[in-house]
């Protein structure tokens, strides 16, 4: 069985799990976890597990998750899920951001090469003659 996450429910989790880093409390990111989830994904790793509660699944995971780490929660997840026979697949939101970021910046970099000199010809090695301002 294969399980995608959408971008939202993942963001989601991501927001309870470094609420709960700061705040030492789970409740919410257990109930952001199963929401995560749909009611027939739910029926279906409940019949898998031998609890039969997904709750417990949950509770499981998040007791062996040391709360330091997002990532980290989602790779115990990931482990547990897998154990089932279950293929739980995400796309990293902020992963997806850096790397459009980059993307972007390539592309301003690329507008300026070339620009060795000013538009008035002159080069940045070149020293500028200015005038002295006593002149006058």
């Amino acid at each position: 069985m294969e399980i995608f996450l959408d971008k939202r429910a993942v963001k989601q989790i991501r927001q309870s799990a470094t609420d709960a880093i700061d705040d030492g409390d789970t409740e919410t990111l257990r109930e952001d976890v199963m929401d995560a989830f749909s009611e027939e994904q739910i029926e279906e790793i409940e019949r898998r597990i031998d609890s039969g509660d997904m709750y417990d699944f949950i509770s499981d995971a998040l007791e062996e998750w040391d709360g330091d780490d997002v990532d980290e929660l989602f790779e115990l997840l990931e482990t547990h899920l897998s154990d089932l026979g279950v293929e739980l697949k995400y796309k990293n939101p902020e992963l997806e951001d850096e790397e459009e970021e980059p993307a972007e910046e390539e592309e301003e970099e690329e507008d300026f090469e070339g620009d060795d000199e000013d538009e008035d010809g002159l080069s940045e090695d070149e020293p500028l003659d200015l005038p002295d301002g006593d002149n006058e």
